[in-house]
């Protein structure tokens, strides 16, 4: 793991904003199409913010999620609706977003559909995610149903996932699929999450799933 360390949010948002934009930059010249994945949930909004205005072909890239909370996009608690509103807009809005949200009552019924809609984009060329202080990343949490399913090396692309505490089911790329991504960058931030990424550093998938996916990415933290 590479730790980048920053003195404020802002500076941090705008460098990792430009990274992002320079991995999928170099992407796009080698492949006709690139996928970007990001995370949900508020801290990574700035990033979007400036990404969204950043001049490529943003013509041939697709763009979706890590994971989302099985609600319509509607939803307040939809990381789709984020998505919509902060990055998918501007420059950006040219980008081909692939759904983790299908109109179903729970994410089982329509998994074979979002799976086919994600094959054909993988490998990620560029990926974005966040990390909570339990040291789950995406939607796999430590005490989730299918956390031994999602940390396999022959995990399917997708996962449905339940957790204590969590107030929805929720959808979530495998570490398989997350691991082998091109560009892998965490961003965090304050005492509690770096202290908890260094703890996880030394743990097993398992217990701190964040270190299935902490082999050749980048942590961006500022306090």
């Amino acid at each position: 793991m590479n730790f980048k360390k920053y003195s404020d949010d802002e500076m941090m948002m705008i460098d990792l904003a430009q990274n992002l934009a320079g991995e999928l930059r170099q992407a796009l010249k080698q492949r006709e199409r690139v996928l970007l994945v990001v995370p949900g949930g508020t801290t990574p909004g700035p990033v979007f913010d400036a990404l969204s205005s950043v001049d490529l072909d943003w013509g041939r890239v697709d763009v979706m999620l890590s994971d989302e909370r099985w609600v319509p996009e509607v939803h307040l608690r939809s990381n789709t609706r984020l998505l919509r509103e902060r990055l998918l807009v501007g420059r950006a809005a040219a980008a081909r977003y692939i759904p983790l949200y299908a109109r179903a009552d729970t994410p089982e019924e329509v998994l074979p559909q979002i799976e086919a809609g994600i094959a054909p984009a993988l490998p990620i060329s560029v990926l974005l995610l966040g990390m909570g202080a339990d040291m789950h990343t995406a939607s796999i949490f430590p005490e989730a149903d299918l956390l031994e399913e999602a940390l396999r090396s022959d995990a399917p692309i997708l996962l449905p996932m339940r957790a204590p505490g969590a107030m929805e089911p929720r959808i979530t790329l495998s570490a398989r699929v997350l691991s082998e991504a091109m560009n892998i960058h965490i961003v965090i931030t304050g005492s509690q999450k770096r202290a908890a990424i260094e703890r996880a550093a030394k743990m097993r998938p398992q217990d701190a799933p964040v270190a299935a996916i902490l082999d050749g990415a980048t942590v961006h933290w500022a306090p």
